[in-house]
């Protein structure tokens, strides 16, 4: 009988047994699943998520993209720097608006940021073996760190200019920097993502360190669950809702900081580390089988998902509409509160199941989308901006102008990115990973996690 140590506690374990009798950590057999390689596999989880990638990056772009067009956007105050701020999530807002944007952004904004944390915690565990704890954390710092910096002291002063545009009556780039600094707060824009998931990356690398013990449990736990997804979507859920509810309750769903160099909406934090850890204890047992197995129950389900996410997004728009007055009962902000946590795991599961179940092709599109998300997710906002306010006076439906803005700045964004790869500092902050060797470890989580 074959046997071979355990990579977690050196148990030696049957070559032929796919978990540790000790830690309970997944190991590939030649009987059993491959190795997850999301660039080199074929294995069709790896596909789907690996087009999942692709498909969260289009849906980022146009969420950016019609925001101008919303209809329950409200009017910019009188000055840019009058304490409502409203140009930080509306730096253009259009005369031409459509409904149907609405309900776009309204279920985008419940669970996509969340769903990016889930799956950036799936390759934590593998990456902190391969490399350990100071080695991961350094290559967090320089991967997300750098590109913050250079984003928010670069990118997003441009982004914002356009805001600082149709704020007064007389521009000028003299006094819009004079203004720009002296808000009480530093702009991130979209940025504030990276600054968020290097944090609890670092917070991951400090329990690694300190409790190497702590994430295999964590898998443990959560392969009980998984099995049974609608058990996990439940504990999900009640964990979200204890973190959620009381600060939300507490500052509104709907308040950002005012001031500090880091953006943030203080009612989400803690659901998203929720959200990146349950991703390390799924990634850390084994991304190929249990929940994210393309022929498991979450695939097989899918459509009782699409119902779970369409059932309650709009029992939270309804509930939502009664607190948009301000003088709601207790009883029904906190029920728009826990509306919230369930509609943002079921819209998860949702386009998890969906992308299993549909997305395990190869796709030439989908694979150079998902391989470039981080760059343009870093540089898209600029143009998505600057588009918008240069359609302010066409006579165009917001229909129309949301295509066009989204359409072009895929386009220029993807033809930036080609670009910047051309350009040595450039290339640093959004380098493309390379493909990992025939003879590398074949853990793809490896190369995937090299991407945010």
């Amino acid at each position: 009988m074959a046997i071979r140590p355990c990579r977690e506690c050196n148990t030696q374990v049957n070559t032929k047994a796919t978990v540790c009798p000790q830690c309970g950590v997944r190991h590939p057999t030649a009987a059993g699943p491959k190795p997850f390689n999301l660039v080199e596999s074929p294995d069709r989880s790896s596909l789907a998520l690996r087009n999942l990638r692709g498909v969260i990056i289009i849906i980022v772009l146009a969420f950016h993209a019609v925001l101008a067009y919303v209809d329950w956007s409200l009017p910019h105050s009188s000055g840019f720097n009058d304490p409502a701020y409203k140009w930080r999530a509306f730096p253009i807002i259009d005369a031409r608006q459509w409904f149907g944007f609405d309900l776009f952004c309204v279920w985008q904004d419940i669970y996509l940021m969340s769903l990016m944390f889930f799956l950036s915690g799936l390759f934590v565990w593998p990456s902190l073996q391969r490399k350990h704890s100071f080695d991961y954390a350094r290559e967090r710092l320089v991967r997300l760190g750098i590109p913050f910096a250079f984003g928010v002291i670069v990118l997003i002063p441009v982004a914002f200019y356009p805001g600082y545009l149709v704020s007064t009556a007389s521009p000028s780039i003299a006094d819009y920097v004079e203004r720009y600094l002296a808000l009480p707060f530093v702009p991130n824009g979209h940025l504030w993502f990276l600054w968020q998931l290097l944090a609890l990356n670092l917070v991951a690398t400090v329990i690694y360190l300190l409790a190497p013990g702590a994430f295999p449990a964590l898998a443990r736990w959560s392969k009980r669950l998984e099995e049974r997804p609608q058990n996990y979507y439940a504990v999900l859920a009640a964990i979200s809702a204890l973190v959620y509810v009381p600060v939300a309750y507490a500052f509104t769903p709907w308040a950002w900081s005012n001031s500090g160099i880091l953006s943030i909406q203080w009612c989400r934090p803690l659901l998203y580390a929720v959200y990146f850890f349950a991703g390390i204890g799924v990634g850390t047992g084994g991304i190929e089988v249990g929940l994210l197995a393309a022929n498991g129950a979450l695939a097989r389900r899918w459509r009782l998902w699409l119902l779970v996410a369409i059932v309650c997004w709009f029992a939270w728009m309804g509930v939502t509409y009664l607190t948009l007055n301000g003088d709601a009962p207790t009883s029904v902000d906190i029920a728009a509160d826990l509306m919230f946590v369930l509609a943002c795991a079921g819209g998860c599961f949702f386009l998890a199941a969906t992308s299993l179940r549909f997305l395990t092709k190869r796709s030439a599109v989908l694979n150079s989308l998902s391989v470039n998300a981080f760059s343009l997710y870093l540089v898209h906002y600029d143009f998505v901006v600057w588009l918008q306010y240069a359609l302010l006076g066409w006579s165009l439906f917001a229909l129309i102008k949301g295509a066009i803005v989204f359409g072009a700045t895929l386009v220029l964004s993807w033809i930036t990115v080609v670009g910047a790869q051309r350009v040595p500092f450039a290339k640093r902050l959004i380098a493309v990973p390379p493909r990992p060797r025939a003879d590398a470890t074949s853990s793809s989580s490896a190369a995937y996690a090299r991407l945010p």
